[in-house]
Order: structure tokens, then C-alpha cells, then sequence
């Protein structure tokens, strides 16, 4: 299933290439495409860089004190040295909301955060499981194959700005079919992109989730932890914070919910069920 997932995200990574590469040279040509991927790069740099800081204050994030906390910082420990990798950094968010998140460039700068809310609902194991899943995502480098996803989605949108403007303010005065096919760039590519790029992130879960099982040996306990943390979202959702950065938490930790094509996590219910299946 790891592989299945990892090929996925391959291939999903090559069409976001491709319809950046289409775009710009339906657009600009190759100079185009050179200054849109400069400009997306220098943006995305800087997110990749201080994004972990940025989300840590967004989300009123603090160090757990070794004390206070020294059953999560001995889960993280444990699933660490099972996974291979230095403990990450461990972090409390002041919110009942039951959810979690990683984030860090790498496994040097490599954080877990838990919220006060996911302590208190879960078991022993099952905590354990979703700090597994966090853990999976910093082992898989996620943090870098969403940023080269971003990076990409961001020459598009960038491509597509240039396209609107190309086509309002000139592109099309002496060329209607022309004007046409840069509006069409303009509004239907950053959508394939955003859809892309989505799919992406589903891919990159379900490989977190049977990652952190097979740290574990066991998938059962993170299946229940999942359905745990749906049902408490719905009714408890986080109270601060940004639904731009929801794909990082384990769960969506806002109420309600787009389709399920654009959405940044895949259904609760198949993570599950798939979690269930796996053998050890």
C-alpha cells in the first residue's frame, strides 16, 4: 500500500510538471516560464524555511514541559526510535479540539504538536497510533513534497494571473480565439492544479497512515483514534487558527466540509477500513 501511495504521488507530481510546463509555454514561452518559476521558488523558499514557526504561533503552540507532560514526550520517544528517526520537538496546543499535527522542514527541525483535547479523549494506544501517523509524515518527508507541490501550484497560479491580464488588457483585440484560450488558461488550470495538488496531500495521508501502523505493527489502535477524532470535530471544532493550514492536522480541525474531490483529507471511514485491513 506504501508503494501503491508513493507512486500515486509520483504521478501526481508529474502532471502538476506537466500542466505548468503547458501553461507556460502556451503563455510566455520559455522566458515566461523561467520568470514564473523564479517568482514561485523565492516565495515557497521562504514558506518552506518558516512555516513550521509561523504555524506553531498561529495555532498558540508551547514546548511541553518535560514534566508535565512526560507520558507524551515517552510516546514520542518510543514511536521515534521505532521509526528510525531523532524525536522531533513536542508541542501543546491550548484547545480542546481533539486533533494533532508535524511540521518542520526536517527531522532536525521536526515538530509534534498535540492539542490539550486529543490528551484528554484518546487512549494510551491510541494516542500513541496518531502520534505514529505524525511521526510517518516527518520520516516520508512531507513537508518537502508539499512544498514542491506548492511550488509548482504556484507557478500555475502565477502563470494564470499573467494570462488574465494578457487577456484583458490586450491579449485579445486582434485575436478572439486567442482571448478565449487565455481566459480558459486563466480560470480552468489553476483548478486542475488546486485538484491536483489535493490529491497530493490524501496521497501523502493514506501513506502516513500505514506508515505509523507498520511502526506499530498494528492498525487498529490509530482506525479508532480516527473515528474518535471525526465525531469530536463535528461538535467541538478548533476555536482559532486557519483553514488554510488544515491539512496538516490529522483530522480537518474545522466544522464543515467542501467535497470530497476538494478536500485535503481523504474519507475518515476508508482510512479506517484500510488501517483494519493491512497485514503485519
Amino acid at each position: 500500500m506504501s508503494m501503491i501511495n508513493q507512486f500515486k504521488t509520483v504521478v501526481l507530481l508529474a502532471l502538476l510538471t506537466a500542466l505548468m510546463l503547458g501553461a507556460g509555454q502556451f503563455l510566455g514561452g520559455r522566458a515566461g516560464l523561467t520568470i514564473a518559476i523564479v517568482f514561485a521558488l523565492v516565495m515557497n523558499f521562504g514558506s518552506y524555511w518558516f512555516s513550521h514557526k509561523i504555524v506553531l504561533a498561529m495555532y498558540r503552540a508551547k514546548k511541553a514541559d518535560k514534566q508535565e507532560y512526560s507520558e507524551l514526550h515517552q510516546m514520542v520517544s518510543e514511536v521515534s526510535k521505532k521509526a528510525g528517526i531523532p524525536k522531533p520537538a513536542v508541542y501543546v496546543i491550548p484547545s480542546d479540539a481533539a486533533n494533532a499535527f508535524a511540521t518542520g522542514r526536517n527531522e532536525k527541525t521536526a515538530v509534534v504538536a498535540c492539542t490539550v483535547g486529543i490528551m484528554k479523549l484518546l487512549s494510551k494506544e491510541e494516542l500513541k497510533g496518531v502520534i505514529a501517523h505524525e511521526i510517518s509524515h516527518v520520516k516520508n518527508k512531507d513537508m518537502l513534497v508539499t512544498t514542491i507541490a506548492a511550488t509548482i501550484a504556484g507557478v500555475i497560479s502565477y502563470l494564470a494571473m499573467m494570462a488574465q491580464f494578457a487577456a484583458i488588457f490586450g491579449g485579445g483585440n486582434r485575436d478572439r480565439g486567442n482571448m478565449f484560450s487565455m481566459l480558459a488558461l486563466a480560470i480552468i488550470t489553476p483548478i486542475i492544479a488546486a485538484i491536483i495538488q489535493l490529491a497530493i496531500s490524501r496521497s501523502r495521508e493514506y501513506l502516513a497512515d500505514s506508515s505509523g501502523a507498520k511502526t506499530l505493527k498494528t492498525g487498529e489502535p490509530l482506525a479508532r483514534a480516527l473515528e474518535k477524532l471525526e465525531a469530536s470535530s463535528a461538535h467541538n471544532p478548533m476555536r482559532f487558527g486557519s483553514q488554510a493550514t488544515s491539512s496538516l492536522f490529522i483530522v480537518n480541525p474545522f466544522r464543515g466540509g467542501a467535497a470530497s474531490l476538494m478536500s485535503t483529507h481523504p474519507p475518515l471511514a476508508t482510512r479506517a477500513k484500510r488501517l483494519r485491513e493491512m497485514k503485519f
